[in-house]
């Protein structure tokens, strides 16, 4: 019996594939297997005979946050299906596949028609000709599409003439309008069944599929390093869905030992590097989706995006002129009069007593620092309120403050209370950024809000300043605040980072502070492509403690440090040479990049102030 086919919606899909990343589901053959399914089964079939098992699991993706749901047919071919005896409901179980999905999905996600491997040798290796193999690819997708799948995600493939054959077979099916992921594993070194990166890579740039990628493999590490070179050979959009590791067995059972807070770590890499659909393959749960939808999430916010602009004639009318930089504070003054400035970071306390931060900034201010700059609730940490931070500084320390103003925990009501609450207390400058996600903390189960990101953000801080609400409705006030942002040199997507500034300046940045940077080259290119702006640069600059410091700087923060500092501090041994060293290393960063930027703000890793104070010697006069 086959059910009624439903509507695609490719178009809708081919849209959204256009302007955001897109997250896929997981494993469905290792949720089978957790569910008491042995792996002698034909898991394809249970589409037919235990189609609530296989919608349950559907369903828990959807509720993870997967917008993509692959059918349950990834071996639902004749070459596959025939062992089982089970050629002749090839097409119901196929049919079936996309109804259980579809009914999981909803509106809340796209049906994605899988299709493996034959699990045959084509020609010249076995005697399957390219024309059997892609007739047999033919039937199975005959039958996914008159079914209504929005896509095709053709996956698991080691033979590059073996995924040929199957998106063509696609298209001989459906015609151009629908996106067809082409998507092969690879061996632990990059290489698919010998060919290199960029040769497999030109391979499938000639294929007619519109987006290319790794599926399964030995797990996110080696995917992360092989998309990486596949992105300088290709300009079609590009899909990662890792095995959780490699499976180990255990009491007879395969276990995959990547957690899904691991696997989301490489999830924000695999976003980095300008990945546009993320998932799962063997070893994933809805765990590991959950993880990765709330990375993606953080990073692109952008389907919850607010535009919040103000475009009609009469509103415009309503806003107040700006007030100048220069009269909205310290920092204002001295950036718009081109004088060089100096930050240091301190971090909120854990608990309430805020004494030792205060005395810090008090050393500061003794040592000639501009401002202290304040992170909002850093690596996703529950912290003193960085505003409340921040006020008790400038009234006990003496000493302006830079509030960072993180999305994270805060719709866009409370985003605008707490900037009106901000410039009404005298904290005037601001740092607008995204947030890092729950996931990075002690409470890796925290909702986060992510209404806006940094770009939407920086919109609700212009309109306040122009006396306007969220909604472009006049307030009969106005706050007064210097806008600042963030910005990554480094950054692996360099062109999602470029686009990303160019927005956050046309939102109306004042000014932007960097990422740490420990190669020069990097930041004068970076200002090289955005110097049309003419916005001042803060250079971010962190004194070193150690060599280990130094690999979490490249391994985990994703921060390029040149191998001539690395060998530095590498050769300290004992803990007190390599703070010297580190400082010594700020110092001459300070000094290289002081004729390039308007000024510099100084980490004091791990709160010792007197290492910060100690790189902004290095800064001389002013």
């Amino acid at each position: 019996m086959t059910a009624t086919p439903t509507v695609s919606r490719a178009k809708e899909f081919r849209e959204q594939l256009a302007n955001r990343i897109l997250v896929a589901d997981g494993a469905m053959g290792t949720m089978l297997y957790a569910k008491g399914v042995f792996i002698n089964r034909c898991f394809d079939e249970l589409n037919l005979s235990s189609p609530q098992m296989v919608r349950e699991i559907h369903e828990a993706y959807v509720k993870a946050g997967a917008e993509i749901l692959e059918t349950n047919t990834f071996g639902a071919t004749r070459p596959r299906l025939s062992p089982f005896g089970l050629i002749e409901k090839l097409r119901d179980i196929n049919t079936a596949g996309v109804r259980i999905a579809r009914e999981a999905a909803k509106e809340q996600a796209f049906v994605a028609g899988a299709i493996g491997p034959l699990g045959i040798r084509l020609s010249p290796i076995g005697p399957t000709s390219h024309e059997e193999a892609r007739a047999a690819f033919r039937e199975q997708a005959q039958a996914l599409y008159d079914s209504g799948v929005d896509l095709f995600v053709c996956e698991t493939f080691y033979d590059i003439h073996e995924v040929e054959q199957a998106v063509r077979a696609i298209r001989d099916v459906a015609g151009d309008e629908i996106v067809v992921v082409a998507s092969i594993t690879i061996d632990d070194d990059g290489k698919m069944r010998g060919m290199d990166v960029e040769t497999y890579t030109q391979a499938l740039n000639d294929i007619p599929c519109d987006v290319v990628g790794i599926n399964c493999s030995v797990g996110p590490k080696t995917t992360l390093e092989t998309i990486e070179r596949m992105m300088r050979h290709t300009t079609k959009p590009v899909s990662a869905m890792p095995n959780a590791g490699l499976p180990v067995r255990v009491e007879g059972r395969q276990i995959y030992m990547a957690t899904p807070e691991y696997f989301s770590q490489y999830t924000r890499r695999f976003l980095w590097a300008g990945v546009k659909i993320v998932g799962g393959c063997c070893g994933t749960t809805p765990e590991h989706i959950k993880e990765i939808r709330s990375e993606v999430r953080s990073l692109q916010p952008g389907q919850k995006k607010l535009n919040i602009t103000v475009e009609e004639p009469e509103a415009k009318l309503k806003a107040l002129p700006a007030v100048p930089m220069a009269e909205k504070s310290q920092l204002g003054a001295k950036l718009a009069s081109g004088q060089f400035v100096s930050f240091v970071e301190i971090l909120p306390p854990r608990g309430v007593d805020a004494s030792k931060e205060i005395e810090g900034a008090r050393m500061c201010k003794q040592a000639g620092i501009d401002c202290i700059n304040v992170p909002d609730g850093p690596r996703a940490s529950a912290r003193l309120s960085a505003q409340v931070t921040c006020q008790k500084m400038q009234a006990e320390a003496g000493i302006e403050t830079v509030l960072h103003f993180a999305c994270r925990d805060r719709n866009i009501l409370g985003i605008q209370s707490e900037l009106l609450g901000a410039h009404s207390v005298g904290v005037r400058n601001l740092i607008c950024i995204t947030g890092d996600p729950p996931r990075m903390g002690t409470y890796p189960d925290a909702t986060a809000v992510f209404d806006v990101d940094a770009i939407g953000l920086s919109n609700i801080v212009t309109n306040l300043n122009r006396g306007l609400d969220i909604g472009g409705n006049p307030m009969g006030s106005q706050t007064a605040l210097v806008l600042g942002v963030g910005a990554n040199p480094g950054a692996i997507n360099l062109d999602e980072e470029l686009r990303r500034f160019e927005w956050k300046v046309k939102a109306g940045a004042e000014y932007v502070v960097t990422q740490p940077v420990f190669d020069l080259d990097l930041l004068e290119a970076f200002m090289k492509k955005v110097e049309h702006f003419k916005i001042p640069f803060i250079a971010g600059i962190w004194p070193l403690t150690s060599y280990r410091n130094a690999e979490f700087m490249v391994n985990e923060l994703r921060v390029p440090v040149p191998e001539h500092f690395m060998e530095r501090m590498r050769q300290c041994d004992n803990a007190d040479k390599a703070r010297a060293e580190g400082v010594k290393i700020a110092q001459e960063m300070v000094q290289r990049c002081r004729p390039l930027v308007a000024g510099v703000q100084l980490s004091a890793p791990f709160g010792r102030y007197q290492m910060a104070i100690e790189v902004a010697e290095a800064i001389g006069p002013r």
